[in-house]
């Protein structure tokens, strides 16, 4: 396996760990309130989360009905200093940090405590597992061709003025080995500092089972994905942008 360097300037600007599960009938966010009160020390500030539902209704003769309900499915948990997000879903588990980026052990380490509490709750049944990282990349200006930070830089066709001022690109790919997915988003943000460009080059990597992913095989996957993850993140940018997070 492939070895990456230790980027000591990562430009992480936010880490996810998400574990989607089927949701049980029986279970109702109200039993969450026991994560609460085991984490409310790290995590203070508590926030209901809340899904948007819509039903539109077609009778014979009359105009469609349309009708939306809002239903509490779970609860949001941020830590003092705001950097560390848990939310605990009837459908899953999310688990945010926020720059400044530690270590990869750090982030792990935290979100499977975490899980452990929102598993002890739900009993849940394992159906996908991802792992996402926002990079927020910082280009000093001038930039006259964007391919001499980016592998895989937006075109415009020659005979067109060259002058870019915003791109999005999207792309998935598949890898195999794992049996994994991986979307990578690549945007230009508008220019705010005269002296400063910025890219964010998202990457989102998952697999998912309609079958079902044991425990054990949900945190061996989410290796594999933070492999998966640095592969894709040294590939889409080249040597020069690289040593400018040494």
């Amino acid at each position: 396996m492939v070895k990456y360097p230790i980027l000591s300037k990562a430009p992480i600007a936010e880490a996810l760990i998400d574990i989607r599960v089927k949701a049980r009938e029986n279970l109702k966010v109200e039993q969450f309130d026991s994560i609460c009160n085991s984490i409310s020390r790290e995590y203070p500030v508590k926030k209901t989360r809340s899904k948007l539902e819509g039903r539109l209704e077609f009778k014979k003769g009359e105009s469609p009905l349309s009708a939306a309900t809002e239903t509490i499915d779970g609860y949001i948990f941020t830590s003092a200093d705001q950097k560390q997000i848990f939310q605990a879903r009837l459908d899953g588990f999310t688990f945010n940090r926020l720059k400044p980026y530690e270590t990869w052990e750090r982030f792990r380490d935290e979100a499977r405590r975490l899980w452990g509490k929102y598993r002890e709750v739900t009993s849940p049944e394992i159906t996908r597992v991802a792992l996402r990282y926002i990079n927020k990349m910082e280009f000093p200006l001038p930039v006259k061709d964007f391919g001499n930070y980016l592998a895989a830089p937006p075109t415009v066709p020659a005979g067109l003025s060259q002058g870019v001022s915003s791109f999005l690109t999207r792309v998935v790919i598949h890898e195999p080995e794992i049996g994994a997915a991986g979307i990578i988003t690549q945007a230009l943000e508008q220019i705010i500092n005269p002296n400063v460009l910025t890219i964010i080059l998202d990457i989102d990597v998952f697999k998912q089972k309609s079958e079902g992913i044991t425990e054990e095989e949900a945190w061996q996957t989410l290796e594999k994905l933070r492999h998966f993850k640095n592969k894709i993140f040294f590939e889409s940018i080249t040597e020069k942008a690289r040593e400018l997070f040494l």
